[in-house]
């Protein structure tokens, strides 16, 4: 007897009315055609059709920060300065019991949004490291629903900050897994490369994996990410490396470029775009022709490089908007980096399922028969669609147990000669 067998759903690579068989929490069987009488189940969940894919996972956040928009101002100008310098403000005010209740309810957003996993970047460069302990209780209240992983990140900059340094190492002792850094907002080029250096050589004593906002920047000259992918190879951390946001690479020359992309690839360094606060924040000094601020995705997955897509920022200092929906993070991206091809569309839906789960090395993750039985029920029958209509979750699952459900969304209409209602699904040849 299965535990639970969900029936007639569409996968993501394709496969259509298939079955899905659960017991103890994983996955022991997909197959076209599994119905209760082939597959006797304690629990039988027709999903119609529709689309049924792993978890959402978010590979770039700021938890710390998450639901303290207006405090203790609003960030008027919108811009990152701004946005940094207000989070300065906000650190001395801030208490271990506000930070755990607002990402305990940032948490339930993301249940409810299809999140299984996030990894969280959290400030170390408060002497106090309120904020470091206050997510790892959180980490350990949500470890039943969410995969909750923490990157040590001196904000204020490793070098530039005279106890980052100190609180980094004492972070990782408490049991933060990743290492951050932001080179770029170190006082110079030199710094910021020492910077990257001393960070990588830490986490390889460590054997601890190494995530840095890298060259968050609209100055071509900003070229951090050039070192981060040299000290991954030189260190050996192939496959353990993200540069995040890399938003200079947006405006560099494409003779550089035609360098630096295989010199990432061969390094197995991934890369973090966040559409929704790149295309926000980057390009304030412009006036026109504004540039658009994201990296280079298209060109970096064609050059072999994994490209995931964070949501960043929710109703914080450098962000009023967002709500834990990646969706709408990968529509953002597939319309600033013009991917609107077909396969290209699909790659924006792997980039905020597949690809960052790669990213962040989670264990069992997928759909197939022993990985665990997390998904989501999607109101829409392919990636495409859910990207285009911000697909409702009409169910979350973790380990085969129900964790959220909603009911379609539908429209009642009054016009004449038409359909009562209307639920925004595309039927070819007709509604």
């Amino acid at each position: 007897m299965l535990d639970l067998l969900i029936t007639h759903a569409a996968l993501p690579d394709g496969r259509q009315d298939c079955g899905v068989a659960v017991r103890d929490g994983r996955i022991i069987d997909i197959a076209p055609g599994l119905t209760p009488t082939t597959a006797p189940a304690a629990e039988v969940v027709d999903a119609g059709g529709l689309l049924l894919s792993p978890p959402f996972v978010d590979a770039h956040f700021h938890m710390d920060a998450t639901l303290s928009y207006g405090l203790p101002r609003v960030n008027a100008s919108g811009t990152l300065l701004e946005g940094i310098a207000l989070w300065g403000e906000l650190k001395p005010l801030l208490t271990q019991q506000a930070l755990v209740d607002r990402a305990l309810a940032y948490c339930d957003w993301a249940v409810a949004q299809g999140l299984g996993a996030i990894r969280s970047h959290v400030d170390v460069c408060d002497d106090r490291l309120l904020a470091v302990d206050a997510l790892l209780e959180v980490q350990r209240r949500v470890a039943p629903y969410i995969d909750l992983q923490l990157v040590a990140f001196p904000q204020d900059g490793v070098l530039r900050s005279p106890t980052a340094l100190a609180n980094l190492v004492r972070a990782l002792d408490r049991g933060v897994e990743v290492v951050g850094g932001i080179p770029h907002f170190e006082r110079t080029a030199e710094q910021g490369t020492e910077s990257v250096k001393q960070l990588c050589t830490l986490a390889a004593e460590h054997g601890l994996r190494v995530d840095m906002h890298c060259d968050e920047s609209d100055d071509p000259h900003s070229r951090h990410i050039e070192t981060l992918a040299c000290e991954a190879q030189r260190l050996g951390l192939q496959g353990r490396v993200v540069g995040s946001h890399v938003t200079s690479m947006h405006s560099m020359d494409n003779y550089y470029v035609s360098k630096l992309l295989p010199l990432i690839r061969e390094a197995g360094v991934g890369i973090v775009a966040n559409p929704l606060i790149n295309i926000t924040l980057q390009g304030r000094h412009d006036s026109y022709p504004k540039r658009r601020g994201m990296t280079r995705v298209p060109e970096l997955l064609a050059a072999g490089v994994p490209v995931a897509f964070g949501q960043d920022c929710v109703m914080d200092p450098w962000y009023g908007l967002g709500s834990g929906d990646l969706l709408e993070v990968a529509a953002m991206g597939l319309h600033v980096a013009q991917m609107t091809g077909q396969a290209a569309m699909r790659q924006c839906f792997d980039a905020v399922t597949t690809t960052p789960a790669a990213l962040l090395g989670l264990d069992g993750y997928g759909l197939a028969p022993g990985a665990r039985a997390d998904f989501v029920l999607l109101h829409a029958r392919d990636p495409i669609e859910a990207i285009r209509l911000r697909a409702a979750r009409l169910k979350v699952w973790r380990g085969g147990r129900l964790l959220a459900e909603r009911a379609p969304p539908t429209a009642t209409l009054h016009l004449p000669g038409r359909p009562p209602h209307t639920d925004f699904l595309h039927r070819p040849g007709g509604h």
